[in-house]
């Protein structure tokens, strides 16, 4: 017994602590070069290794019209040879020193990064100024890896039951916007693509004032300024203008409904879609408690509500889907054996009724302050966790340094502000609900 009480004691004292945790700024270091790329620098010399992130202003919100795809295909094209690379370099000047690398596009940015031991750091920074510049945009690696993008579409969306589900819930919930494009592709647009479309789409987007350069980890500062001046300093700065989305997602007036099917979904699913504010706007952080209350694992109000209790949902969640010109948030649920998509949509209305009419729990709220604020602890644990975490704040709040107030932004968040944020964009002239079934429940 007092082992048990030890624990609960210890369990309340953790919850109270994180909630209330001060943690350090990271110190980090800015500044940017003549050709425009901004520098970001954080030293950490306790392990010896360093996180290189080279992060784009440019994702699928940006592929050319009728092009969709491309810039999902151009992270894998930067893998490819160089005028001084052959195909593939970069795995080995990583892989085979006991590091990684890899590469990531999203709807608002693309990014690649490596971690290696420190003293390959003036390596990998020639290396990423060098596929920046001299990439070789040819037809044979073009083709190849346009090739692989679309057999990633169709093993991770059409071989997937709800790989096209997810696809719906994004071009179903905006009118205008590029964001209702998937970042992944479109078969035929990316058949129709040619290797010289892919060299106009390098050339105006994977530029040094298109860029930042993010490095955390063991080094000397004055040398890795040297080494960034030395490798990066020369590249010319391009004298065009940079594309720009102008796209403004029109306010919703009315409910929109979809019926939506593929031919291999075992079960109904629903999704109920909401239009919120831009990444960086003040909402945002109740917006992740909500989302924690809500989804953050099988004690949620919603895995109790319509998975445990009810039984009618396998899964059911509510996402905030974080984009720089407009977030979406959303319900989504896949339907237990025998339920319905509209036994569904009303459960998660009922969730939403409940959590606009009273205010959450302070118990709620602690815990969620808990989950996000140690997770956040967690993440900046080793270099390339805070790289990362910096690679977000430039992405989502256009200030690397922004990373420094995050935490205190979570742990200011009160109840009444879930209940404001709940309220005051989840109305029912901003819902889109779609509905996700087989083929055959048409016939």
């Amino acid at each position: 017994m007092r082992k048990i009480l030890v624990l609960i004691i210890i369990a309340f004292v953790t919850v109270v602590a994180y909630s209330q945790v001060n943690v350090a700024p990271l110190n980090i270091k800015e500044r940017t070069l003549p050709n425009g790329l901004k520098v970001v620098s954080l030293r950490d010399n306790s392990s010896p290794t360093v996180a290189i992130h080279v992060w784009y202003d440019v994702g699928g919100k940006n592929d050319p019209q009728g092009k969709s795809g491309f810039a999902h295909m151009f992270e894998h094209m930067m893998f490819k040879s160089t005028k001084n690379m052959p195909n593939e370099k970069m795995d080995r000047l990583t892989e085979d020193v006991g590091g990684f690398n890899n590469a990531s596009t999203w709807d608002d940015f693309t990014n690649y990064y490596e971690v290696v031991p420190s003293n390959y750091l003036e390596t990998l920074l020639w290396a990423e100024a060098e596929r920046m510049a001299n990439l070789n945009v040819d037809d044979t690696n073009f083709a190849s890896e346009r090739d692989v993008v679309k057999e990633e579409y169709r093993q991770s969306v059409l071989a997937q039951p709800y790989g096209q589900f997810n696809e719906y819930i994004g071009s179903l919930s905006y009118a205008v916007h590029p964001y209702k494009r998937g970042v992944i592709g479109n078969l035929d647009q990316l058949s129709a693509a040619t290797s010289a479309d892919a060299r106009a789409f390098h050339n105006l987007y994977y530029r040094p004032d298109n860029a930042y350069l993010i490095v955390v980890g063991d080094f000397d500062q004055k040398q890795f300024d040297d080494w960034t001046d030395k490798y990066f300093g020369r590249l010319a700065k391009p004298t065009g203008s940079i594309p720009r989305v102008t796209e403004v997602e029109p306010e919703r007036t009315k409910e929109a409904r979809h019926m939506t099917t593929a031919p291999n979904v075992p079960f109904p699913a629903v999704a109920i879609t909401y239009l919120g504010p831009p990444s960086n706007g003040a909402d945002i952080p109740a917006f992740r408690i909500a989302e924690s209350i809500l989804s953050g694992g099988e004690s949620s109000r919603l895995y109790q509500s319509l998975v445990y209790k009810q039984q009618i949902a396998q899964e059911a969640s509510f996402n905030l889907d974080v984009k720089t010109d407009r977030c979406l948030l959303y319900f989504q649920a896949i339907a237990a054996e025998g339920k319905t998509a509209e036994a569904m949509e009303k459960s998660l209305l009922a969730e939403l009724k409940i959590i606009q009419g009273s205010p959450v729990t302070a118990k709620e709220l602690a815990k969620a302050k808990n989950q996000l604020i140690s997770r956040a602890i967690r993440a900046r644990e080793n270099n390339d966790g805070k790289a990362i975490v910096i690679e977000r704040a430039v992405a989502y709040q256009h200030d690397p340094k922004a990373v420094n107030s995050d935490i205190q932004k979570l742990q200011a968040v009160t109840a009444a502000d879930v209940q404001r944020v709940m309220k005051k964009y989840f109305t029912d002239t901003n819902r889109v609900v779609i509905y996700y079934t087989g083929e055959e429940s048409k016939k």
